[in-house]
């Protein structure tokens, strides 16, 4: 059922049963992003330099004035001085793709063997390729300068120049703005990988083209694996995710479902309104994921993408309750209020595409009808992950001097 509101639509996903019994059904399907993986991909981010855990937020005092129980905000922007979470999966997955192509048993080495000088020169050799909307781009280009390798990263039109600076700067790449939209420029890296001998190195999927995203999704359990510690007996009732492709939400979603499966949070998918790919697809209903026509244009920049990821689609189809398109305006007031906290909570430095589901938490905590929407009472708690910092400063700026 679709819902319209201001500045922002809803749908209820009514294919997912919400009784104990399908819940318990469900956490016995083999689970593609579990604790398991999770262990993993943080065994390897511990052993790169610059690791830590970052932050699980507590707004407290914004809790007792929207009078639930708590508001928990995970804080990316600090991840391996990045300004993003998406080093982690580009991290992850570029070690599990060299572990392959260097005939490496990837349980028995880490990052530290491959400060070797014999493996280094063997990494020089390989040169990676990637479209991307900037965080991941730049995450692929710090991972190429940690394993001594190389990238091209293609970004679409439109994307500001701060950003395609800032996957230079980073690492070891050279990054370009194109003529094309994300699903092209991702075509064109495909097609680039295939005439020239590079590795795609892509979060998103296609039919012949799935254990490289796969193992970049691996790579974002980093994020949920440390939430989950650091909330402690502390268990989230509701969780709002924003999505692209949806590949962190799908995984960090599958994640979190599988690790309170004995009491699974209402999960919500946020996107922006033009570029909903998540939402469109769910609208229409057939069980099909589909793609966004045309360039479509948001300041949420790391959200502009136009098809859903293959890989986690499924589970974004069948497990999370809600799908919400947002206008800019949402994620605005989000960056704002981040920047703004009442009281003594903390301040927050989130980009366009970090904010929407504060934003949107706060539209719906202020609202009777969206809590009763969303089932959200006092004894709710919120999860929240901002996904990145001030990535186009300037931006962000004009945004937080905005009323």
């Amino acid at each position: 059922m679709e819902y319209h509101f201001k500045d922002f639509t809803v749908i209820q996903n009514k294919q997912k049963a919400l009784t104990t019994e399908s819940q318990h059904n469900e956490k016995r399907q083999p689970l593609l992003f579990n604790q398991h993986i999770a262990a993993d991909a943080l065994r390897l981010h511990k052993t790169i330099p610059g690791y830590g855990p970052t932050p699980l937020l507590s707004f407290n005092e914004l809790a007792e004035a929207m009078h639930v129980r708590g508001i928990y905000c995970k804080n990316e922007a600090s991840r391996f001085g990045l300004n993003a979470f998406k080093g982690l999966g580009g991290a992850y997955a570029m070690f599990r793709i060299l572990c392959e192509k260097l005939n490496l048993d990837h349980t028995a080495v880490d990052f530290r063997d491959f400060q070797a000088e014999a493996l280094r020169n063997r990494c020089a050799q390989i040169h990676f390729v990637t479209a991307t909307d900037g965080n991941h781009g730049k995450g692929v280009s710090w991972a190429a300068k940690l394993f001594g390798c190389s990238a091209s990263v293609f970004l679409p039109k439109g994307s500001a120049e701060v950003r395609r600076k800032a996957i230079e700067d980073a690492g070891n790449a050279t990054a370009e703005i194109t003529e094309l939209n994300y699903d092209q420029a991702v075509e064109y890296c495909w097609k680039l990988a295939q005439e020239k001998g590079w590795i795609l190195i892509q979060d998103t999927a296609w039919d012949g083209y799935e254990q490289y995203p796969e193992w970049i999704i691996d790579g974002y359990l980093t994020l949920a694996v440390e939430a989950a510690h650091q909330l402690g007996k502390t268990v989230p009732t509701h969780v709002f995710l924003q999505a692209g492709v949806g590949a962190m939400a799908g995984g960090v979603m599958e994640f979190l479902l599988s690790y309170y499966r004995k009491k699974p949070p209402l999960v919500s998918i946020v996107e922006p309104t033009e570029a909903a790919c998540i939402y469109q697809s769910a609208k229409i209903g057939d069980g099909q994921h589909h793609a966004i026509e045309g360039n479509p244009a948001t300041i949420m920049a790391g959200l502009n993408c136009g098809t859903p990821c293959r890989l986690t689609w499924p589970f974004l189809r069948d497990k999370a309750s809600f799908f919400c398109a947002c206008d800019d305006v949402i994620t605005e007031e989000g960056m704002r209020a981040y920047a703004n906290p009442v009281g003594g909570d903390a301040t927050v430095i989130a980009g366009e595409s970090g904010a929407v589901t504060f934003g949107l938490a706060r539209r719906i905590l202020q609202d009777e009808t969206l809590r009763r929407l969303f089932r959200i009472n006092e004894d709710s708690v919120i999860l929240l992950i901002n996904t990145e910092g001030d990535t186009d400063p300037e931006n962000y700026k004009r945004i937080i001097a905005s009323s």
